[in-house]
């Protein structure tokens, strides 16, 4: 029995030894076959490749739910090299639909297909639906009377293939364009937010990219899976408020010969702009004509991006801090000589009049640049800076939009600090700001002292869910009861002067400015800053608004040219914000 049983052992290793050396055999006849290269080949040409699939980027809407940008569906048009059968057909078809060049179109289509190397090519893209629908129709047409492209005597278009795409759209065209910048790209992989909120959230409206492995095999059936869209903004702009902006600064650049122009309305409640116009515009639809419109790019938004140099509209800080610091009441009164020296420097009136004795409203009325160099001066350096400093002047504002440039301020101690720059500060020369930093501060007066950080953003929208900003308060530069003797002088002010900034039911408050503007080093008499900046209804402020029209032609004073602007906009905006007049109001709260 044992020598049985050896027996079959040895039998079973022999049949398995036979068996190994059979697979082994096979496993080197396959390797070396026919077969083989080809599966090898076949390997080769339809490998793999990383391919990043991008986010659907979100969508930007006005405070009422206007879309202001979003993505609309365009098509990629190329040619599979090995289904073509008429290069000719294609070439024309692409020469008369979409206007290629033929020659190249023609070339493209006639490159050998060789498995392994180039199978696509790309020849247009961004092409719109429209075209497309007439591109398929032509293709179905074709096929119906060519089914299999065979017949040379007869057009046909197989290998011409398209693919759909989204391209950021803006529905508007060139409104808010400065708020919201645009989409920027070389291809489609490498897009990116330029200037406004496209810029400042590029992150959060691109979304995440997936990198994801792709078959190149034709015949291999496979889900391509989908990116998270990107979050959708709500931006504080109001739709209708920023389109009746625009239109009136465009006429008022137009009529005062301006360079350009710029328009902020801001709720001093809670920071949120309500409208900021630039003028002029660009059509983000077409942003590569940026530099056309914009030699200096920068200039597309001169709200934050640019530093000047604001002239009498500061007085309004300087009387601000005079009054909360005690140093005057509106009834101080003095007798302006017309003149102010500083050292060896002497200051001078805007009109190089003597206005003789006159209270502090009648100081601001007259916009006295003696009488605020005085006024700085009893202040002395330390406490007027200190003040500046407290309303955000040198600082930024940290406006939620790209590009918010500063210009320090200069104060004592500095190497470029003398005597005479805080008699010229105090009358918006020698130093510079944005208008953006200009207006936060400004409507700390509109708002019972309390100074909160301009925003443009209202909420964002992700995954669902909505997340609103809070409103962020920047600090409490004066007192409310300073603001409100503030805004009660500057409204007699404008009353007693019969200014063109006065608005016909509603009491309002504010200042011009006219800045000189330096050329050389030497300030000229005939280049000027043109602003002028107000708020409303004195009783209970709504909105600041805030005009600027650099090197007006027609009128260098910003009561001529800049202080009619602010009635024309708060005309419009009372309405738009359905805001009574003073007279309805009062007689609702009475009842």
């Amino acid at each position: 029995m044992k020598n049985l049983s050896f027996s079959r052992s040895k039998v079973l290793a022999v049949f398995l030894s036979l068996f190994a050396l059979v697979i082994c055999y096979q496993m080197i006849r396959i390797q070396n076959s026919t077969e083989a290269e080809y599966l090898d080949k076949w390997a080769k040409n339809y490998g793999y490749e990383v391919r990043t699939i991008q986010s659907e980027r979100g969508y930007i809407y006005d405070r009422w739910g206007n879309l202001l940008a979003g993505n609309k569906e365009v098509y990629e048009i190329g040619i599979e090299l090995q289904f073509v059968k008429n290069p000719a057909a294609i070439a024309s078809t692409m020469s008369n639909l979409l206007e290629l060049d033929y020659g190249f179109v023609f070339k493209a289509a006639n490159i050998p297909y060789v498995p392994g190397e180039t199978v696509y090519i790309t020849l247009v893209d961004f092409v719109s639906y429209e075209k497309i629908k007439e591109l398929s129709a032509l293709k179905t047409r074709y096929e119906n009377q060519n089914p299999y492209g065979d017949d040379p005597n007869k057009p046909s278009l197989r290998g011409l293939v398209w693919s759909p795409h989204l391209q950021r759209a803006y529905p508007e065209h060139d409104l808010a364009s400065n708020v919201l910048g645009f989409y920027s790209f070389y291809n489609r992989e490498d897009g990116t937010g330029s200037y406004g909120v496209e810029q400042y959230y590029d992150s959060l409206l691109s979304g995440i990219k997936q990198n994801v492995v792709i078959s190149l095999d034709p015949y291999e059936l496979q889900e391509i899976p989908t990116a998270p869209a990107g979050a959708s903004l709500i931006l504080t702009i109001d739709r209708e408020i920023q389109r009746s902006v625009e239109k009136i600064l465009d006429q008022a650049v137009t009529g005062s010969k301006s360079v350009s122009g710029t328009v902020i309305v801001l709720n001093p409640e809670n920071g949120e702009i309500l409208a900021l116009a630039n003028s002029p515009r660009l059509d983000p639809n077409a942003y590569w004509e940026i530099e056309e419109i914009f030699p200096d790019v920068t200039a597309i938004n001169k709200s934050v991006t640019q530093v000047y140099e604001p002239g009498s509209v500061f007085k309004v800080l300087t009387m601000a801090a005079a009054l909360d610091s005690g140093v005057v009441t509106p009834e101080t009164t003095y007798t302006d000589t017309g003149v102010f020296e500083v050292g060896p420097w002497e200051i001078y009136n805007w009109d190089r009049g003597a206005w003789g004795e006159q209270n502090m409203i009648g100081c601001m009325q007259h916009s006295l640049n003696v009488c605020l160099a005085t006024i700085a001066g009893w202040m002395q350096e330390d406490r007027f800076y200190s003040y500046m400093e407290r309303f955000g002047i040198g600082h930024r504002t940290n406006i939620d939009m790209a590009g918010e440039v500063v210009f320090p301020l200069v104060v004592p101690g500095n190497q470029n600090w003398n005597i005479v720059n805080l008699a010229t500060n105090s009358f918006g020369q020698g130093l510079a700001v944005t208008p953006m930093q200009l207006v936060m501060a400004v409507s700390s007066i509109a708002n019972d002292g309390k100074m909160m950080a301009p925003h443009i953003l209202k909420a964002y929208i992700q995954d669902g869910k909505q997340y609103d900003t809070v409103p962020q308060v920047m600090g409490q530069p004066i007192t409310a009861e300073t603001a409100r003797t503030l805004t009660d002088m500057l409204a007699i002010s404008l009353e007693q002067e019969a200014s063109d900034a006065l608005v016909e039911g509603y009491r309002v408050a504010g200042k011009t400015g006219t800045g000189e503007i330096a050329v050389n080093g030497m300030y000229t008499s005939y280049l000027t800053n043109a602003s002028f900046v107000g708020w409303g209804p004195v009783d209970d402020p709504k909105f600041v608004v805030y005009i600027w029209l650099e090197k007006p032609r027609t009128s260098i004073w910003g009561s001529v040219v800049a202080a009619p602007v602010f009635r024309d906009v708060v005309e419009e905006i009372v309405v738009l914000m359905d805001i009574p007049p003073d007279d309805v109001r009062v007689s609702k709260t009475e009842e």
